[in-house]
């Protein structure tokens, strides 16, 4: 069995890491670079990186800010946030970028996740897929520009197609439960699981470490995701990452210790 991962997340603004609720009312967490040098010292399995404000602002990444970040890493690096050609990848690349993610730019332009994979290799490219639901009964649809702007597509239909296009991995967000701390959305999250053959990154909601091992186990109720994303939790120092990891393995989850 593949082992689970903990991904902290840095989602930046101006420079500085931030955080809200449902993708609003932000607040700053702390300096992006030191941020990611704890997170690499306390066993995260990876980092995101996300320049939250890229598209709608229609800028690239700080290309800075990625050099300082990468640094200071010795774990996979993934960023994201304005990316929509290949030079973007190039450059980010070159600034110790691992993987990149796309999200708003992939959904209006789905070749280019074709064109990035054939580039650079799948495993670089993943596709960052929000989704809101309107009410309990209503299906999951996809959202971009940072959860402005509402879509035709359905979650587990673009998962499907985004990894039928070269997508090497899937970063999912539920926008109804991004920041709430009452879990993740393990109905949509196991759906798309179970739906494709790539990885699948569970992100929203988490507040308890039961809820990290509720997305990440495969039993019947549960998310079956291959890695849960925080940020909060972490930046605030409501979570540690050790306390975490030794949670879920003492919870039979395989996980790095």
């Amino acid at each position: 069995m593949l082992t689970k991962r903990i991904i902290p997340c840095l989602d930046v603004k101006d420079g500085m890491t931030v955080k809200g609720i449902n993708f609003e009312n932000l607040r700053e967490a702390g300096d992006a670079v030191g941020l990611a040098e704890r997170y690499a010292r306390e066993g995260a399995d990876e980092l995101v990186f996300l320049d939250i404000t890229a598209t709608l602002e229609g800028r690239t990444t700080f290309t800075d800010m990625v050099r300082k970040v990468a640094s200071t890493l010795n774990i996979p690096f993934t960023v994201g946030g304005g990316i929509g050609r290949v030079e973007d990848v190039s450059r980010l690349l070159s600034a110790g970028a691992d993987k990149i993610s796309i999200n708003s730019s992939a959904v209006k332009n789905p070749p280019l996740i074709s064109e990035l994979a054939n580039e650079f290799g799948s495993q670089c490219v993943v596709v960052a897929i929000d989704v809101r639901q309107h009410s309990p009964n209503d299906a999951w649809n996809v959202v971009i520009n940072a959860g402005k702007q509402p879509t035709e597509w359905e979650a587990v239909a673009w998962a499907r197609e985004a990894e039928s296009l070269g997508a090497g991995e899937i970063l999912l967000t539920s926008m109804n439960n991004d920041g709430t701390k009452a879990g993740f959305a393990l109905d949509i999250t196991r759906a798309i699981a179970e739906a494709v053959g790539i990885p699948v990154i569970a992100s929203g909601g988490a507040g308890t470490m039961q809820h990290f091992s509720d997305v990440l186990r495969s039993d019947a109720g549960c998310g079956a995701a291959d890695a849960a994303l925080a940020a909060s939790l972490f930046h605030f120092g409501e979570m540690h990452i050790p306390d975490l990891k030794r949670f879920l393995h003492s919870e039979g989850l395989p996980i790095r210790l």
